[in-house]
């Protein structure tokens, strides 16, 4: 095969030592998908020591990230491209690359001749579209290798073989085993992928799926009904698949929107999907049939929210993230009832804007795609053209007049609000603040007086 061209490998290539790309690299350089992670191995010389030489001659930042097993890393000037450097397993390129946890991944390609070592049969699971373990026992080194696999199903669309799934069910249990920091990456680098519902399914059946979020196993206690087609776990799958789906469609001022990464180093996209899965989980709680056979899920956005930020703190997701999937699926009903406002006009647009501030593209695509997934019997097709048009035109209005909004002023702090109304921090403060920023988002205050005038008559 090729060898990559770029500076990291030409300055590889003028090295004395016997020096393999191996892994994700090669992977990528076969399937002709870009790539910033380069693992290489060093035959002859101790890793520490020509992992320095190295980040010398590339102007480099020099981590040592395991001195025991002796692995380093390197981050390029760019902060995006980086280079891992170890020392094969016992000295011996065969018996690292048999440590390895699937076959795509235990390909190694020597710098210099362009030689490849694929003793498990990579290139063949590549060319094939298979996703193969290279022994059973490798999950044991490393259980996180378990939620790998479906990572890499729904990023590359592969397979997963039959036999690598038993292995993975036998073991699903093993997934508690790696620090909740290592699973909340892959579960992110997992929704980054255009499969994504491809690989929840496979997860599902291998058992990992509720382990990781426990609330999906209850989803699955609620059937369908006039609403909704689905039973409640297939509804949110289905919400993921339509938020892939819309995206996909989007013009490309709101792809690039979700393709931007504001919280936690992956897209909006990925964070809107896993939101979408989590959106109805308040469900199961709040669940109450009527006389009349009518199911109702009263609150379960608030409780939903409530739910995925307990969950998401125990899996040590960053405030910035959890404070955005929380706003998700606590306001994913919100932009449907703002277009049901009786005499709909650009102040009830304006308003619902000012809220949302700019996250108003995932909110929209979030609510797109929840109406698309729910055909029940009551849902005709008119209720769905009129909820999806109706998004539609509020979310045109925001992409023309979004350029021209400026922040909101702050009228009063907290300070000057304890002034005014002679009173101490408490919860009570709170919502005079909150209630002053809503009436402040409605329109109804404009100025300083206004604002002091508001307080004051709420105090």
């Amino acid at each position: 095969m090729d060898i990559p061209n770029n500076l990291i490998i030409n300055t590889l290539r003028n090295c004395s030592q016997t020096i393999y790309l191996v892994g994700g690299s090669v992977r990528d350089a076969i399937l002709g998908r870009k790539t910033y992670d380069n693992d290489i191995i060093v035959i002859d010389e101790d890793a520490g020591t020509f992992a320095q030489k190295l980040a010398a001659a590339l102007d480099a930042v020099y981590i040592p990230l395991d001195e025991e097993n002796k692995i380093y890393r390197l981050v390029m000037k760019d902060k995006v491209n980086y280079i891992d450097i170890t020392n094969p397993v016992e000295g011996n390129l065969t018996k690292d690359l048999l440590r390895r946890d699937f076959t795509i991944n235990a390909i190694a390609l020597n710098i210099n001749t362009g030689e490849t070592a694929d003793i498990t049969g990579g290139q063949s699971d590549l060319h094939n579209g298979i996703i193969r373990m290279v022994k059973p026992e490798n999950f044991d080194d490393d259980p996180l290798r378990l939620l790998r696999a479906f990572r890499f199903e729904s990023v590359l669309g592969f397979e997963i073989e039959e036999k690598t799934i038993k292995a993975i069910k036998a073991r699903a249990e093993q997934i508690s085993k790696p620090a909740v920091e290592r699973i909340n990456c892959e579960i992110m680098k997992l929704f980054e992928g255009k499969f994504t519902v491809k690989s929840l399914i496979s997860m599902d059946d291998a058992g990992l799926l509720e382990l990781i979020f426990p609330p999906l196993k209850d989803e699955k206690k609620v059937p369908p009904n006039t609403h909704h087609h689905l039973d409640l776990f297939h509804h949110s799958l289905e919400v993921v698949n339509q938020i892939q789906k819309l995206y996909e469609a989007a013009p490309e001022e709101i792809q690039k929107h979700l393709e931007q990464s504001d919280f936690g180093g992956t897209s909006r996209l990925a964070h809107l999907k896993l939101a979408g899965l989590l959106h109805d989980i308040g469900k199961f709680q709040t669940w109450t049939i009527e006389d009349n056979g009518r199911h109702r899920f009263i609150k379960h956005d608030d409780i939903g929210a409530k739910m995925a930020d307990e969950l998401l703190r125990k899996m040590h997701y960053s405030k910035k993230q959890i404070e955005y999937i929380t706003k998700m699926i606590k306001l994913h009903i919100y932009p449907s009832s703002v277009i049901q406002a009786p005499n709909l006009s650009e102040k009830h647009y304006m308003r619902y804007i000012r809220r949302m501030e700019n996250d108003v593209i995932d909110n929209i695509i979030l609510a797109q795609a929840d109406r698309l997934s729910a055909r029940g019997e009551a849902i005709t097709d008119e209720v769905l053209s009129d909820n999806i048009n109706g998004l539609n035109k509020m979310l045109d209005y925001y992409l023309k007049i979004k350029d021209s909004l400026k922040p909101l002023p702050k009228l009063l702090d907290g300070k000057e609000v304890m002034e005014i109304l002679n009173i101490k921090p408490s919860p009570e403060l709170g919502k005079i603040l909150d209630a002053l920023k809503e009436a402040q988002i409605s329109g109804d205050i404009n100025t300083r007086e206004e604002a002091i005038e508001f307080v004051t008559k709420l105090k």
